[in-house]
C-alpha cells in the first residue's frame, strides 16, 4: 500500500459547481440562452457519445411507445438522432418495476441517448438543448478511480485465537479495535473507547435478515466464505436459467446484485479492481460467530440473523459507471427492497458550490435517483429509506457531494487513537464521526480497518471508505431493533438517532494541540477540527437505546461518580422524591459495581467494568411518602435509564458528576 495517498473511490472531477449557462448573459432573452440553460454540467471528462436527457411528458410517452431503438415518433428529436448516428434513445429508470411512484417523481421522463464518438459532444448537447421536447441535458462525466489495491492481511501479524472475553468466535474480531477499542492497538497513543461501542449493542440485536443494505460500490464478493450467508438472494433468478430474466425486472441474472458498469454479474476479479466494494460490506456484515475471519456491524449472531446485503456495481476493472448508469444502481436498491444506501465513493471536495448547485444543477438524474430511494418504504419499521456517505479523503474542511447534501448523512474519520485522520474532510456538510483507520509509519498497519477482501481474503485499509459502513451497519442494527419492538420510525427520527447518539471527542483530544500525521509527516491543528467533525463520534449502543427511548447515562471506568437522578427524568426540573433504583445483582457483577448507595436525589456509584446495563429509576411523584392505605400521599412512579460505563468519561472536579459532552479544546 502506497503510505502516502489514502484513496476514497471518489467521482473526482466529476462535475463543476458551475452550469454552461452561468456564462452566457441572461439578460440578452435570446433563444441561444435560454437553451443553454437547460445544459445543467460541463463537458469536462465527458464520456464522448452519450448525453442524458430530460424530455416533457408527451415526448415521454412516445419514446415509451416507440418501437424502434433510435426513433421517438418525435420529428425534431428523431432527425437530430439521425443527424449524430444515435444507435439508441433508452430510458435511465426501469419502468417495469413500482411505475406508479416513479412517474409521480418524473422518473420516467428521464433518457440516455447514445450516438457515434466521432460526433462533436458538446454540438449534439447544444442542439438538443434547443430542442422544445428537451428540459434538462445532462452530459456522462467520466469516473475516476483509483486502482491501488487494498492490502491483504498477513495472517501471523494477529492473534487468531479467540479470547473468552469476546462475544463472538470470529478469531480475527479481537483486531477489530473500531468495534471495541481497548487501547492495547499497535498504533502511537491508541486510546481505549474510540471505538463505536458495539459489544455492548449486540446484546441487544445483531441485525435481521428482513433488513436489506445495498452496497454502492465496486463488486462484493458473493462467494466470500465470511459475506455469502447474509447476502440476499434473489430467489428466482438463483432458481432460474442463466441468461433469462426469470423475475422480469429488467435485468438478467441479478441474483445477489447488478453490475451497472459492464451490464451484466456482479464481478469482482478483474486486473484492476482493488477489492474496495468487499472491504466496505465486510464491515456492515460479515457473519458473525461463524467461527472464521472477522465480524461485521450488523452481521447476526451465527445464527442465519444477520441483515442481508446487496450489491449495487458502479466501479469493474477501474472504469465506473457514468450518471445514468449510477442512478439506475441507487433505483435497483431501492426495488430490491434496501432500506440502507451504503456509499463511499463521492465527487472531490469543494467541487460542486452548494445544495442548490447539486439539487438542481449539475446532478439532476441521481437526485431524482436518491430521492426515490429516500421515498421507497421497504421495511415496517421504517417509512423510507436512509442514505449514508463517504465524506472524502481529500483533508478539506468542507465534504465532497453527494455526501454534503443536507438530505444524506456524510460520516468523517477518526483513528484508533479517537482523533481526526490526515486524510479526513471535516466541518461543512460533515454529519457524524467513525472509526476510519489509519496507517502510522514504523507501526504494523493494525491501525486501519480490517475487513474482508475478494478470495476469502481479508485485508486492513484506511479512509472515510472504511467509516461509512461503520454508520450503515449501526443505522441496519437501529432498523432490526425497531423491528424487533415494534417500534415504527419516520426517516427524519432515524437520522435524529444516528447524528444524536454520539460520544464527544473530547476526551481523546484533552491537552492536546498538535497530532502527528503519521503517514505523511507534519502535523494537524487540532484547533481546526474543534466541533467540526460532525455531531461527535457514532455508539452503537446509544442508537439502540434512542429507538428505545431511554437516555443513557454515561459512567467512568473505577471513580466514584454522584450522579443527579432528577436530571434524567423529564425536563430535569420535576418535583419529586428519589427512591433507591433497581439495580439487580446480574448487572452489579456485570460493571463491576461496588459501591451503590443515594444521598438526597444523587445516585453516589463506583463501575469497575466498562460496560452497559439497563436500571429503574424510582420517584415519588408529588410529596415525599407513596400513598396507600391509610396514607395519602403520592405515586410511585419508574423510569427506564442506561448506565453505560465508558474509558474516558469525564467527571467535573467541583460536583463529581460525569460531564455531558461538549466541545473539545
Amino acid at each position: 500500500m502506497n503510505k502516502t495517498k489514502v484513496f476514497l473511490f471518489a467521482l473526482a472531477g466529476l462535475f463543476v459547481a458551475s452550469c454552461v449557462s452561468d456564462t452566457v448573459d441572461q439578460s440578452q432573452g435570446s433563444a441561444e440562452a435560454v437553451a443553454l440553460k437547460k445544459i445543467v454540467n460541463t463537458s469536462e471528462d465527458a464520456k464522448q457519445g452519450e448525453l442524458i436527457i430530460f424530455v416533457d411528458e408527451a415526448t415521454a410517452s412516445q419514446l415509451e411507445g416507440a418501437t424502434d431503438a433510435t426513433r421517438s415518433g418525435v420529428t425534431a428529436l428523431d432527425a437530430l438522432a439521425s443527424e449524430c448516428g444515435a444507435t439508441s434513445i433508452k430510458p435511465v429508470f426501469n419502468m417495469l418495476v413500482n411505475a406508479e411512484q416513479k412517474r409521480e417523481l418524473d422518473m420516467h421522463r428521464w433518457y440516455t441517448i447514445t450516438f457515434s464518438e466521432d460526433a462533436n459532444l458538446e454540438a449534439v448537447a447544444q442542439s438538443l438543448s434547443k430542442l422544445n421536447e428537451v428540459e434538462a441535458v445532462q452530459f456522462a462525466t467520466r469516473v475516476k478511480v483509483p486502482a491501488e489495491r487494498i492490502p491483504e492481511v498477513s495472517l501471523d501479524a494477529f492473534q487468531t485465537t479467540r479470547s473468552e472475553e469476546l462475544p463472538f468466535n470470529d478469531p480475527m474480531l479481537g483486531q477489530q479495535w473500531h468495534y471495541n477499542n481497548d487501547g492495547t492497538v499497535n498504533f502511537p497513543n491508541a486510546k481505549a473507547g474510540a471505538d463505536i461501542n458495539l459489544f455492548n449493542a449486540w446484546e441487544h440485536t445483531t441485525g435481521r435478515p428482513d433488513v436489506i443494505v445495498a452496497v454502492v460500490d465496486e463488486g462484493v464478493c458473493y462467494t466470500h466464505a465470511d459475506l455469502k450467508a447474509n447476502m440476499c438472494a434473489n430467489k428466482a433468478e438463483l432458481n432460474g436459467a442463466d441468461g433469462v430474466d426469470d423475475d422480469g425486472n429488467g435485468y438478467v441474472d441479478d441474483i445477489y446484485g447488478y453490475n451497472f458498469v459492464d451490464n451484466g454479474r456482479v464481478t469482482w476479479s478483474k486486473a484492476k479492481d482493488s477489492g474496495h466494494g468487499t472491504h466496505v460490506a465486510g464491515t456492515v456484515a460479515a457473519v458473525n460467530n461463524n467461527g472464521i475471519g472477522c465480524c461485521g456491524v450488523a452481521g447476526g449472531s451465527g445464527n442465519g440473523d444477520g441483515v442481508r446485503l446487496i450489491s449495487c456495481q458502479i466501479i469493474s476493472n477501474g472504469e465506473a459507471a457514468g450518471p445514468s448508469a449510477t442512478a439506475a444502481a441507487v433505483e435497483y436498491a431501492a426495488d430490491r427492497g434496501a432500506s440502507v444506501l451504503q456509499n463511499s465513493w463521492g465527487f472531490g471536495a469543494g467541487q460542486i458550490a452548494n445544495d442548490a448547485a447539486f439539487d438542481s444543477g449539475t446532478t439532476k438524474v441521481e437526485v431524482t435517483a436518491f430521492n426515490y430511494f429516500m421515498e421507497k418504504k421497504n421495511c415496517e419499521a421504517l417509512d423510507g429509506g436512509i442514505i449514508i456517505f463517504a465524506a472524502g479523503n481529500d483533508g478539506k474542511s468542507v465534504a465532497g457531494y453527494p455526501a454534503a447534501y443536507n438530505k444524506l448523512i456524510a460520516v468523517t474519520a477518526i483513528g484508533p487513537d479517537g482523533l481526526p485522520t490526515y486524510y479526513t474532510c471535516y466541518d461543512r456538510g460533515c454529519n457524524v464521526a467513525a472509526p476510519g483507520g489509519e496507517y502510522a509509519a514504523g507501526y504494523a498497519e493494525q491501525g486501519c480497518v480490517l475487513s474482508t477482501l475478494p478470495g476469502d481474503r481479508y485485508g486492513l485499509y484506511q479512509g472515510t471508505s472504511m467509516a461509512c459502513p461503520h454508520v450503515s451497519g449501526i443505522a441496519a442494527l437501529a432498523i432490526s431493533y425497531a423491528l424487533d419492538n415494534g417500534i415504527k420510525l419516520t426517516l427524519p427520527e432515524l437520522k435524529d438517532i444516528i447524528l444524536s447518539s454520539v460520544n464527544s471527542l473530547s476526551t481523546f483530544v484533552g491537552d492536546l494541540r498538535f497530532k502527528e500525521k503519521y503517514a505523511e509527516g507534519g502535523t494537524l491543528n487540532l484547533a481546526s477540527y474543534n466541533n467540526k467533525m460532525g455531531t461527535g463520534l457514532i455508539d452503537a449502543y446509544r442508537a439502540l437505546m434512542a429507538v428505545r427511548g431511554t437516555t443513557c447515562i454515561a459512567l467512568p471506568v473505577g471513580e466514584s461518580v454522584a450522579i443527579d437522578l432528577g436530571k434524567y427524568i423529564g425536563d430535569g426540573q420535576l418535583s419529586i422524591k428519589m427512591l433507591n433504583p433497581v439495580i439487580s445483582q446480574e448487572v452489579m457483577d456485570k460493571l463491576g459495581i461496588t459501591d451503590v448507595k443515594l444521598m438526597g436525589g444523587k445516585l453516589i456509584i463506583t463501575c469497575t467494568k466498562p460496560g452497559s446495563a439497563l436500571v429503574t429509576l424510582k420517584y415519588i411523584a408529588g410529596g415525599t411518602t407513596v400513598g396507600g392505605g391509610q396514607i395519602t400521599g403520592g405515586l410511585e412512579a419508574q423510569h427506564e435509564v442506561a448506565l453505560v460505563v465508558r474509558y474516558g468519561v469525564k467527571v467535573d472536579e467541583g460536583t463529581n458528576e460525569p460531564i455531558i459532552p461538549g466541545g473539545w479544546l
